[in-house]
């Protein structure tokens, strides 16, 4: 029986996809587990489904030989150690798109709010002040708005900001085709001078940590408000602690940090707690009823069309067979190293056991090979632990 272990409080639709199709060996828990924990708790699981906070490493997956695939519940993987997964076979899926409204709403929502200076007045009206003065506060409409990574949240948020009456620019590593009137702004120091609101929503890693420094906040326009709903490490907090304490920003909005909390009870560390400018939130870009359902059920089909067909398509990393009917009476999953000679051992196997192959597909991916194929007759288990014995052979599975 498939053991499925979901951890982080994943969406109850999630568990409906995988019992709808057959899966009922399901362990549900809300919170994220610490390495030991996580390894007693995944022993025979053939599926792990995690969200932002559980860490997937290489003693992980060397502990857990049953695991066959990993589902992140979320946007991002780097909670997954992407190579050694591949290297053991384990294709690692996502839900790239599921909460892109949601994050753009929050984003909107929040550039709003700020250029409005409502954190502020609502501090104030709690505290007993009756403050109706309009200084400071302004309409959306009008103001530029500067997107920093135009991808599927980045050009989502340009199109509910134009809708409102702002004027949309964008800088992206990439080409990107505009959406409505947005155009694109040249370069990240053009963007900077001329937004009135600037967003960021590009992914983690060195090449973005601190795009956002004490030269860039001085590039922006006095007055200015930043968000940042994509990665904690791309803004250098301190700096722009200091931008916001010297009047140079007019307000921030933050829901990621580089560090967070492990826990609704610990507090956060940051510098910006406290200011009436600022808005910090818990990491809740996507945390709305309707993307956690999307993410649910979409991280789970693609979980299941992997054990049921083989398909990886939009797998993270590995190589990508689409779905596919299966077309004899048992089908083959063959993940090997990418060296000379894979097929020819795969195919003297089955020649050996008298099998003939009505389909095949080939794929591969950098050190690995995923070869899925159609047999006329039943595959013995004979067959697979002499498939196994391949010096090649990453992992073989019967679907």
């Amino acid at each position: 029986m498939t053991r499925i272990v979901l951890l982080e409080n994943i969406h109850p639709s999630a568990i409906e996809v995988f019992e709808m199709a057959g899966f009922t060996d399901i362990v549900h828990r809300a919170g994220a587990l610490q390495q030991d924990e996580l390894i007693k708790e995944l022993q025979g699981a053939q599926i792990v489904g995690i969200r932002s906070r559980t860490q997937i490493d290489q003693r992980v997956l060397e502990q857990v030989p049953t695991l066959r695939t990993i589902g992140c519940f979320c946007i991002g993987t780097n909670q997954v150690d992407l190579e050694q997964a591949m290297l053991r076979g384990v294709p690692v899926f996502n839900a790239p798109y599921s909460n892109t409204r949601s994050v753009a709403e929050l984003v909107l929502g929040e550039a709003i709010f700020l250029l409005r200076r409502i954190p502020e007045k609502n501090a104030r009206v709690h505290k007993g002040f009756w403050d109706k003065s309009a200084e400071g506060a302004y309409e959306v409409r009008g103001k530029t708005l500067g997107i920093i990574g135009y991808g599927n949240i980045g050009s989502q948020v340009g199109t509910l900001a134009e809708a409102a009456g702002m004027s949309v620019i964008f800088h992206d590593v990439d080409t990107k085709l505009p959406l409505g009137n947005a155009h694109a702004a040249g370069s990240l120091e053009r963007l900077l001078a001329q937004s009135d609101v600037v967003t960021l929503h590009v992914p983690g890693g060195q090449p973005t940590r601190n795009i956002i420094d004490a030269q860039a906040l001085a590039s922006m326009k006095p007055g200015a408000i930043l968000i940042n709903a994509s990665r904690g490490s791309v803004v250098d907090i301190e700096a722009l602690h200091a931008s916001l304490k010297s009047g140079h920003l007019a307000g921030a909005a933050l829901d990621v940090f580089p560090t967070e909390p492990k826990d609704r009870n610990e507090p956060l560390d940051c510098p910006l707690r406290g200011m009436d400018n600022v808005i910090l939130t818990p990491h809740i870009g996507g945390s709305t009823q309707e993307s956690q359902e999307n993410i649910g059920r979409e991280v789970a089909q693609k979980l299941v069309q992997y054990l049921q067909y083989g398909a990886t398509k939009s797998a993270v990393n590995f190589p990508e067979v689409a779905f596919q009917p299966l077309s004899g009476a048992s089908r083959i999953l063959h993940i090997h190293r990418n060296e000379p000679g894979a097929i020819g051992a795969f195919s003297q196997v089955m020649s050996k056991h008298g099998l003939n192959i009505v389909s095949q597909l080939l794929q591969t991916q950098g050190p690995i090979g995923y070869l899925v194929s159609d047999v006329e007759t039943q595959v013995s288990d004979a067959v697979l632990e002499d498939l196994r014995q391949i010096p090649v052979t990453i992992r073989c599975e019967r679907v």
